[in-house]
């Protein structure tokens, strides 16, 4: 069976893809999840930074298997394309019988969104006092108007009028601003919220320590790849870095492996409350996402389930 991204799209929806995203990551953390590394190849098609990548992501969850196969093409957005594709193989695994195949562009954008808002409602409620009243953003593509509807499903306080949008092209950021009643600022003005979310596919930093508040928490979803980074030193060193996976954030992230940040706990640690994990009232977190495996099976099982197909 193939299941097309409209048919996905009727199925999946952030009420039910956040808790079960919150179950996943607690049970990565708790070793209950086979997950390898994610294979990576340069397609070779371009230089810099358009040049493509194809990862192959399998995993091995509950009565369930599945593995990703997942593009991206940065060069794609000047086309008017996406800049992710994605197909998903899902596979019962107690026989091993293939379920369905589905695509998986939308369900990589959802359960991004649905990550950061798993550690947001996780990581707010520790670090700040009261809570936090703004929202910037530093893009202004298909993740930036993901999380500002999935933000929306945990952060009851958030008002349109306090969500700043910056983006390196204006008419862009004037655009998502005018569709969901935010704000169009300066990349300096989005910076200083008390919330930060990066979701863009820089090379350099675009998030620069000096614009960002002392007691933010830092959503950092873009600049996928080991050699590419949105948040520059200044904010990573003097944070308190948390992420899905310590290992595929020290490997595979840039924004972590180029300063030599070193992530403090897993998220899945944090909601378990795992280990000695104590997210500090002080000073900066950043929570750091490179998206997991385990994230799209879990998507992809509420998908099928949601059709009334049955492991």
């Amino acid at each position: 069976m193939y299941i097309s991204e409209s048919e996905v799209r009727a199925a999946l929806t952030y009420d039910e893809l956040i808790p079960a995203i919150r179950q996943a990551l607690i049970d990565f953390s708790a070793g209950r999840v086979n997950q390898p590394a994610r294979t990576i190849l340069r397609a070779g098609n371009a230089e810099g930074v358009r040049n493509g990548w194809f990862a192959v992501m399998p995993v091995v969850a509950g009565d369930v298997m599945g593995v990703k196969t997942v593009t991206f093409y940065p060069g794609n957005a000047e086309r008017s394309l996406h800049t992710h594709m994605a197909v998903i193989e899902l596979l019962r695994r107690s026989t091993g019988e293939p379920l369905a195949v589905m695509d998986g562009r939308l369900i990589t954008e959802m359960r991004t969104a649905a990550v950061s808002s798993v550690a947001f409602a996780a990581l707010a409620q520790l670090h700040f006092a009261q809570p936090p009243r703004s929202l910037g953003i530093l893009g202004s593509g298909v993740q930036a108007h993901a999380h500002i509807q999935a933000l929306g499903k945990v952060w009851p306080e958030l008002r349109a009028k306090n969500i700043r949008i910056w983006s390196r092209t204006r008419v862009n950021a004037e655009r998502l601003a005018a569709e969901t009643g935010a704000s169009a600022v300066s990349v300096e003005q989005a910076s200083s919220a008390d919330v930060v979310l990066t979701a863009t596919s820089a090379a350099d930093p675009v998030l620069l320590g000096r614009h960002v508040a002392p007691h933010a928490l830092v959503l950092a979803v873009g600049a996928t790849g080991g050699t590419l980074r949105e948040l520059d030193d200044d904010v990573m060193k003097g944070s308190y870095v948390v992420a899905e996976s310590r290992d595929a954030a020290e490997r595979e992230a840039g924004d972590v492996r180029l300063p030599g940040a070193k992530v403090k706990a897993e998220i899945g640690e944090v909601l378990a409350g795992i280990g000695a994990v104590e997210i500090p009232r002080e000073g900066r977190i950043v929570f750091k996402s490179v998206g997991m495996a385990i994230e799209d099976l879990t998507a992809a099982r509420l998908v099928w389930h949601r059709r009334g197909g049955r492991v």
